[in-house]
């Protein structure tokens, strides 16, 4: 089977198209034929290597949200899986085939479009958590930074179907404050002008009241100015590769931040993880939330897939399709 992986750290040139074994399932593991799988912007940060936050060692591999169906399973794991269209957040995922631990396969129903499958494990899951944790109540403003992106656009959405009453977008180009609106976004802010706090405060004089992040850095330390009183800040990334302290001086306004990690979440709460996913499911077989795919690229194209994300250029996701 074919397989991408790095064997030094770089630019997209470094992943490497190989030919290798099919990997052998473990105890609790399935075997999936890959059909589709889901980019993460997250793998260029550890493409590039080690002198940031983000480390992997060599060789590098490439995480992805896979959509495939069950060839065959490992111990442990009832056999009726066999066959199943099903998607999952996998290690190793740029391969024509994965394995995956079964405990967190999502359901591909009949009819589901690759873009929206990729989500169904991981993207729309942790959308809807950071928004819970953030505690949305009906009426409020949420400001949902790259919202753009593979997570992001997904957030702008839920936050509406969560009945936050203003959602105000921040991304990096007029495009993706064009594709922010056309998802719901009551207002759009380009966050690269160094004004852009006053363009949220403009839309917001009282503040906003939820804060979802995962660019840190200066982003997130400016997030704070615009905080309402009693409002929540919730960070569940560093795309910007910049691990700023929280400004303790501004929690004294009665501002509050709680960190998310989807992996953290399954640990920690498991049943809650699990209703996650089946929530978002919902919103999906209804038609309240959809997914936008950029491009679908074939996966000896994975360099295009990366440089593309690495340009930020991107709407939704990116897919690979073996």
């Amino acid at each position: 089977m074919r397989r991408v992986r790095y064997y030094r750290y770089g630019g997209p040139e470094v992943l490497t198209l190989e030919e290798v074994d099919t990997p052998v399932r473990g105890l609790g593991q399935v075997l999936l034929r890959t059909e589709a799988i889901g980019a993460n912007f997250v793998d260029t940060k550890f493409r590039r290597g080690a002198g940031s936050i983000f480390n992997r060692p060599l060789p590098g591999i490439l995480t992805g949200d896979v959509v495939g169906t069950v060839e065959a399973v490992g111990p442990g794991v009832a056999g009726e899986l066999t066959g199943q269209r099903v998607a999952t957040l996998a290690e190793d995922a740029f391969a024509d085939y994965v394995v995956a631990d079964a405990a967190w396969l999502a359901p591909v129903p009949d009819g589901v479009d690759l873009g929206t499958a990729t989500t169904l494990p991981m993207a729309a899951p942790l959308a809807l958590r950071t928004l819970r944790l953030g505690r949305v109540a009906p009426g409020e403003t949420v400001l949902v930074h790259a919202a753009a992106g593979g997570i992001g656009h997904l957030a702008v959405q839920l936050a509406k179907l969560l009945g936050a009453g203003t959602v105000i977008a921040t991304a990096g180009s007029a495009a993706k404050l064009e594709f922010t609106r056309e998802l719901g976004a009551d207002v759009a802010v380009d966050y690269s002008d160094a004004d852009w706090p006053e363009h949220v405060r403009k839309a917001a004089p009282n503040g906003v009241d939820v804060v979802l992040d995962s660019v840190g850095g200066q982003i997130l330390q400016q997030s704070f100015e615009v905080l309402a009183p009693l409002g929540r800040v919730v960070v569940f990334g560093a795309a910007s590769g910049e691990l700023n302290a929280v400004p303790v001086t501004q929690l004294f306004g009665l501002k509050q931040v709680v960190g998310y990690s989807l992996l953290g979440w399954r640990a920690a709460r498991p049943d809650l993880a699990r209703q996650d996913m089946e929530e978002a499911a919902v919103y999906f077989a209804d038609g309240r939330l959809r997914t936008a795919v950029h491009a679908q690229l074939p996966l000896v194209d994975a360099v295009t897939a990366h440089r593309i994300l690495e340009e930020r250029s991107h709407l939704g996701r990116i897919l690979l399709l073996p």
